[in-house]
C-alpha cells in the first residue's frame, strides 16, 4: 500500500499493464489531456483502465489517498479460478461507462450553474464530509476540471449559491442544499456502491 497526498501523481498510462489500482482511503481522480478529470475512483473502489475512453490518462489524488497495486497477472488468475470475480469486474467496468456517458450528456445539456450543482452533488457521495456535503478539500480546480468550465466561472456559481443561501461552507464540508423547486441534482452515482468482491 502506498500513500499519496493531495494532487500527486498516482500512476499514469504506461503503468496500466502491470497493475491494478484499489483505493483503500480517500479519492482519486482520472486525468485525461493535462487537466481533464472524467471520472472519480472512491474508497473501496478499483481503477480498471478502459482504452477506449481513456487511452492516456493519469490518476491525481483528489484527496489524501492510500492505494493498493495488485498485479494485473494475479487479477487474472483469480479471474480464471474464480469466475464470478470475472463478471463483477464486467460489471463495474460496464457501470463505469454508461456513468461516464451520462456525465458527457449533463456537460452538453445543463446551464453551468447545474453542472456544478451536480458535480457538488456526486462529490457528497464520493467524498463525504464529517456531517454531510463534500469534503472541504476538494478544490474549486477539480470542480472546474470535471465539469468542463473554468475556476473563474465555478468561483462565481458557488459565490452566487451562497449568497442565495444554497451552498454553506463549514470548518470539514462544504454544503449545497437545494429549493424544493430545482430538487436535487442527478448524479450518475446515486444508485452505485462499492464493488462487491
Amino acid at each position: 500500500m502506498k500513500t499519496y497526498s493531495r494532487n500527486e501523481k498516482v500512476c499514469e498510462t504506461d503503468e496500466r499493464i502491470k497493475k491494478v489500482c484499489l483505493v483503500a482511503s480517500g479519492l482519486l481522480r482520472v486525468v485525461v489531456d493535462e487537466d481533464v478529470t472524467t471520472d472519480f475512483v472512491r474508497e473501496g473502489d478499483l481503477y480498471l483502465h478502459l482504452e477506449a475512453t481513456e487511452p492516456k490518462y493519469v490518476l491525481v489524488a483528489a484527496l489524501p489517498t492510500s492505494v493498493y497495486f495488485v498485479p494485473a497477472d494475479d487479477i487474472w488468475t483469480i479471474c480464471k479460478e474464480y469466475p464470478p470475480v470475472a463478471f463483477e469486474l464486467l460489471r463495474l467496468t460496464i457501470e463505469r461507462v454508461a456513468n461516464l456517458r451520462k456525465h458527457l450528456q449533463q456537460i452538453s445539456s445543463n446551464t453551468s450553474e447545474a453542472r456544478i450543482a451536480c458535480a457538488m452533488h456526486e462529490l457528497t457521495l464520493l467524498a463525504p464530509g464529517r456531517n454531510g456535503g463534500y469534503d472541504k478539500r476538494i478544490s474549486q480546480g477539480v470542480i472546474a476540471s470535471y465539469t468542463a468550465l473554468s475556476r473563474e466561472v465555478v468561483n462565481r456559481a458557488m459565490r452566487d449559491l451562497q449568497v442565495r443561501g444554497l451552498l454553506r461552507k463549514d470548518r470539514h464540508a462544504v454544503h449545497l442544499q437545494m429549493d424544493s423547486k430545482a430538487g436535487t441534482p442527478s448524479s450518475p452515482r446515486e444508485e452505485i456502491g462499492p464493488p462487491k468482491l
